[in-house]
């Protein structure tokens, strides 16, 4: 029957479409629509598509741990070759600072020897020998430019740092989503641009599918979310949203690209920084530079807007980010023009996403994604397809959660972790960092 799938799939970014890919390997007739006009064009084209292991719960460094496998060996994942080229992998390891806010990375280590992940102590000397062009001075908390004591050091140095070599970013993200669309398409799915959502269907308690902004329905016994930052209008289309504990919200986030200090290859020597002294992340960017993004202290005001409506155009938050860079990295270079580019996070309450199905049957939900979950969206069509299909043959996620095995670790994954139904994890960093 035209318009019949046993799927349909709202968003086509890097976890729709990586969830098709995974429901497609299982023998499910998909369709993954979305209102723009290819796969990636949303939040995921301006992601800044870090492949870094270290997260504030075990569960979030198990998931990011497991994903690299992903990226590493990213043509053997797909089966594929996309005729428009392959996104890159390319490995720069990862700088983590030492703060107070993560407790100097006790819980990290942990959770990196668990998993048998690698990671050096690094002393500010090696830091400096390393990095030539990094300072180790301490500045923690960060602060806005209005305060009078911004810049100004507030103790000797940091507490030191780890390195993590396996750690690294994706040259092109939207690339990287078109080639899970080939490799999809390859296993029958199939995806429709243009096409916005406008109202879920239902039929006898259930979900029965979508209607389209033209009219059109398309007739399928699951509907999955994964709109992005438009996903809490989806949710509230479903009518879902008032059962869940935890819910989601759109987050509007800058990025600065920097030039590379002088005589210094930031793009080959650079390295990943988590920088919780000074608020910001970063990592070297094509062309030699320096792409900041914030790590949200909380000092910054919060800026919640609809999806559909909020400025492109950058603010003083660039111009704080890249001062903020400024006392890391020594003779960064801050032009007067900014660039860089300004979208949206899709954020939990407690910045964690939410895995899982809804009070409606046939409804899931891959949301609250924020801006950390690029890195982790192999494992989370994994995880998607293996939910759907445990759920749609009769087991009660919510009282007795689905688990699966994660091929690469081998490390068990509790999806009731990423309940919707959970209390606000209080080990969560509460920003990008998750």
């Amino acid at each position: 029957m035209e318009n019949q799938y046993d799927a349909v799939i709202i968003g086509s970014g890097i976890l729709g479409c990586c969830t098709a890919f995974e429901l497609a390997k299982k023998g499910y007739k998909t369709l993954n629509l979305d209102k723009l006009g290819t796969a990636g064009y949303g939040s995921t084209s301006n992601s800044c598509a870090i492949i870094r292991l270290h997260y504030s719960t075990p569960d979030g460094v198990a998931m990011a741990r497991e994903g690299y496998f992903y990226w590493e060996n990213w043509e053997t994942y797909l089966g594929v070759i996309d005729p428009t080229g392959m996104a890159r992998y390319v490995n720069t390891g990862c700088l983590v600072i030492k703060t107070p806010l993560n407790k100097n990375l006790i819980t990290v280590k942990t959770s990196l020897k668990d998993l048998g992940v690698h990671y050096e102590e690094l002393t500010l000397e090696e830091i400096r020998r390393r990095w030539p062009v990094l300072n180790t001075r301490r500045y923690f908390p960060a602060k806005t430019m209005d305060n009078p004591e911004f810049g100004q050091t507030t103790g000797e140095a940091i507490a030191g740092a780890i390195f993590v070599p396996e750690s690294g970013y994706i040259t092109d993200p939207q690339l990287s989503t078109h080639n899970v669309q080939v490799a999809a398409e390859a296993r029958g799915a199939e995806f429709r641009y243009n096409a916005e959502v406008v109202e879920i269907l239902k039929k006898d308690g259930r979900t029965a599918g979508v209607r389209l902004k033209d009219g059109t329905e398309v007739h399928a016994p699951v509907v999955v979310n994964v709109a992005g930052p438009h996903s809490y209008l989806i949710n509230r289309m479903a009518g879902v949203e008032e059962g869940m504990k935890i819910k989601t919200r759109a987050l509007r986030q800058e990025v600065c690209h920097l030039p590379s200090p002088p005589d210094f290859d930031y793009e080959h020597d650079g390295a990943i920084i988590s920088d919780g002294d000074i608020g910001c992340y970063s990592r070297p960017e094509v062309g030699n530079h320096v792409l900041v993004g914030s790590e949200d202290p909380e000092c910054d005001e919060r800026e919640w807007v609809h999806p559909d409506d909020f400025s492109r155009d950058f603010t003083r938050q660039w111009t704080t980010q890249a001062m903020r860079q400024a006392q890391r990295i020594d003779e960064l270079p801050i032009p007067n023009q900014p660039r860089g580019v300004v979208d949206l996070y899709d954020v939990s309450d407690d910045w964690i996403p939410i895995y899982d199905m809804s009070d409606l049957p046939g409804f899931y939900m891959a949301v609250g994604t924020s801006g950390n979950q690029y890195k982790n969206a192999p494992v989370v069509g994994v995880l998607m397809s293996e939910l759907i299909q445990k759920v749609e043959a009769g087991q009660n996620h919510d009282a007795d959660p689905v688990e699966f095995t994660m091929e690469h670790t081998g490390r068990p994954c509790n999806i009731g972790f990423f309940s919707r139904l959970r209390d606000i994890n209080p080990d969560s960093s509460f920003s990008v960092i998750g």
